[in-house]
């Protein structure tokens, strides 16, 4: 019997890149869902605060699998040129509860984030939704472009960010032929089908007036309850989807905030297992959809980033 590292594979963000495509990770989200997971069943997710940020714990178990991912929040590392966000993702036997595989978590947490959203969207947002508007320049805002392109027919891109020239080597990593990407601002907003928030803000970043009843609203930047993306009104004007109550409650500012200045009740919001349980949501007014990142979503995905394709 060998030692525990033995029969542990690695698995490096190119590889990931190379083996799941966020078509495949959007289609693995949605799959879980439809099946009939109910997100309120995951595990909850551990934060515990360091001198220079946040740990995460955040565990699952789904079908023959159990994960755990170990991510971490460091503010200050964009100054430095590193990821604000890092991880590690340990992919372990359900029925043995031996170790499978380590994956590169920062590759998952990039690929799976924006594949949520973009499931959430596919139901959500308008068929021919073409005008695509990203707050944030980080490697989350750059892959939801990629993740929208994948439901939906963008043809127009409009990167919003507090600085010039990361918004223009957004602009630059989504280049190609056919979109129209170029840097915006939050008056773009008032022609965009689809918005994205995806930064560190604690205060809206647009305001609410400009959001059209066709488009559909998705906020990923925040865990904490007293940070937003999004304005109190905003929210009490749209049908509001989120992961499940229970996180959305605990975690999600946007709506605990939203909640506290008397724009919207706990009881109209939609939860994911609701939305995936066939209950249609009205195209009526906009469609906000705020999300924490729950251990559930790592787990939909991770297998597939193994050299057999995810085979328990």
């Amino acid at each position: 019997m060998g030692g525990t590292l033995d029969s542990v594979g690695l698995v490096d963000g190119p590889a990931i890149a190379e083996r799941v495509s966020m078509r495949s990770a959007i289609d693995a989200i949605g799959a879980v869902l439809r099946a009939g997971y109910d997100p309120d069943a995951d595990p909850p997710r551990s934060v515990v605060e360091v001198g220079h940020g946040q740990l995460l714990l955040m565990p699952s178990e789904l079908g023959g699998w159990v994960g755990q991912k170990l991510a971490t929040v460091a503010p200050g590392n964009p100054a430095r040129g590193l990821e604000r966000i890092q991880a590690l993702y340990v992919l372990i036997d359900a029925e043995t509860l031996a170790p499978v595989a380590v994956l590169d978590g920062t590759e998952l947490t990039n690929l799976r984030t924006p594949a949520v959203s973009a499931a959430v969207l596919d139901v959500v947002a308008a068929p021919d939704a073409a005008s695509l508007v990203v707050f944030g320049t980080g490697p989350q805002g750059v892959r939801h472009v990629e993740a929208m392109r994948a439901i939906r027919p963008i043809d127009r891109v409009r990167f919003v960010g507090r600085e010039p020239g990361k918004a223009r080597d957004a602009v630059a990593r989504v280049s190609r032929p056919g979109l129209d990407a170029a840097v915006g601002s939050a008056a773009d907003v008032a022609d965009a089908d689809v918005v994205v928030c995806a930064t560190t803000a604690r205060e809206p970043l647009f305001d609410a007036t400009l959001v059209a009843d066709r488009a559909a609203v998705v906020a990923v930047g925040s865990h904490e309850p007293s940070a937003r993306e999004l304005p109190g009104d905003l929210l009490g004007r749209a049908h509001v989807i989120v992961e499940s109550e229970r996180v959305a409650l605990a975690e999600a500012g946007d709506v605990i905030l939203a909640i506290g200045e008397g724009h919207l009740s706990a009881g109209a919001l939609i939860p994911f297992a609701t939305l995936f349980g066939g209950e249609p949501v009205p195209s009526d007014r906009p469609r906000v959809v705020k999300t924490c990142g729950m251990g559930w979503q790592d787990l939909a995905v991770a297998p597939l980033a193994l050299a057999n394709g995810g085979s328990a």
